[in-house]
């Protein structure tokens, strides 16, 4: 009769292939969707002007490989960056007043912290790092995300209408940078401040285009590069830009639409994958509520922690898998 000791190691390395497997497979497939999308966005903005035109179409097809440029700068503007880089830029992005010192100092004070807090609750020194590393790598830049995000998402909220007073003060006769500091005055931050940035920026002799590759640092929002291109390609090509400024806002405003009606068709999903990842602790805490000593062994005993430690990792797996299915970046 097979001994239990070699039955309960056979079923763990299984397991454990299984948890690596299917880990680097789900690892792959988030690490490899951004550039796919990217991939696909420059071929879609490729595409654009490959149908042969006449002589009359010639300055279009320049404007558009000017633009398919620019859309490609700005791509690859994004790559290839060091950690260090990276942080400082979510820095400037979340809007904060620190420098990248003090970042490291918060999140070493952080963990360190939260490892006190978790060995002075009793819990094993393993877990006190892992509280560690929760606290001073994760938690830190969470925070910078959450406050990045929400920054671009007031900037976008009326950008649209930003640029129809800048179409407004166009067509009355004013110079764009006197629309500029309107838009800066009537707005609030951050969509004021940028345009802030703007007019003095060019007040103190810098170019249009530093200013908006410095803006699109702080606020790396689709809607302000698409700003961006559409602004450098009319001082190079000249125009009618309230026109251009127009279109741009009309479309915005389609964009806009289309990511309301994709989060509408997306909330059923949302909804279903909350009720399913709830569904396990809210079980849990019924279960120790009815039967403390049934659900105590999972944290009483090794293989109880460790199925608790799988359990959450391919919960936390399948979360980030539904989280990149049901979130689409438009």
């Amino acid at each position: 009769m097979i001994d239990q000791q070699v039955i309960f190691m056979i079923t763990g390395g299984a397991a454990l292939t299984m948890l690596v497997l299917g880990g680097g497979f789900i690892g792959l497939f988030l690490y490899n969707r951004p550039k796919v999308l990217r991939r696909r966005r420059i071929e879609q903005v490729g595409s654009i002007g490959s149908v042969e035109a006449g002589s009359a179409d010639k300055a279009e097809n320049r404007r558009q490989r000017r633009i398919r440029e620019k859309v490609k700068q700005l791509e690859e503007s994004g790559e290839k960056k060091s950690r260090i880089e990276a942080i400082r830029e979510l820095i400037l992005q979340a809007g904060m007043d620190i420098d990248i010192s003090t970042y490291f100092i918060f999140s070493a004070v952080v963990g360190i912290a939260s490892a006190l807090g978790a060995l002075a609750g009793g819990l094993p020194l393993y877990q006190a790092g892992l509280a560690f590393l929760i606290g001073g790598l994760w938690l830190p830049r969470y925070v910078l995300r959450s406050r990045a995000k929400g920054r671009q998402a007031k900037f976008t909220k009326h950008f649209a209408d930003a640029i129809d007073l800048i179409v407004r003060g166009i067509r009355s006769g004013l110079p764009i940078n006197e629309c500029f500091n309107v838009v800066a005055r009537e707005f609030d931050p951050p969509l004021g401040e940028e345009f802030r940035l703007l007019v003095e920026g060019q007040n103190l002799g810098l170019t249009i285009e530093d200013l908006m590759a410095k803006g699109i640092l702080r606020l790396p929002t689709a809607e302000y590069k698409f700003f961006a291109i559409v602004i450098q390609i009319q001082r190079q090509t000249g125009g009618n830009l309230a026109e251009t400024l127009a279109n741009l806002s009309s479309v915005l405003r389609e964009r806009k639409k289309m990511r309301d009606k994709a989060q509408a068709m997306a909330s059923e999903a949302k909804a279903s994958a909350g009720i399913i990842g709830s569904l396990p602790f809210v079980v849990g805490t019924l279960l120790s509520i009815v039967n403390p000593a049934y659900i105590a062994t999972l944290f009483t005993t090794d293989t109880g922690n460790m199925l608790i430690a799988g359990g959450l990792f391919w919960m936390f797996l399948g979360t980030m898998a539904m989280r990149s299915m049901i979130n689409f970046d438009m």
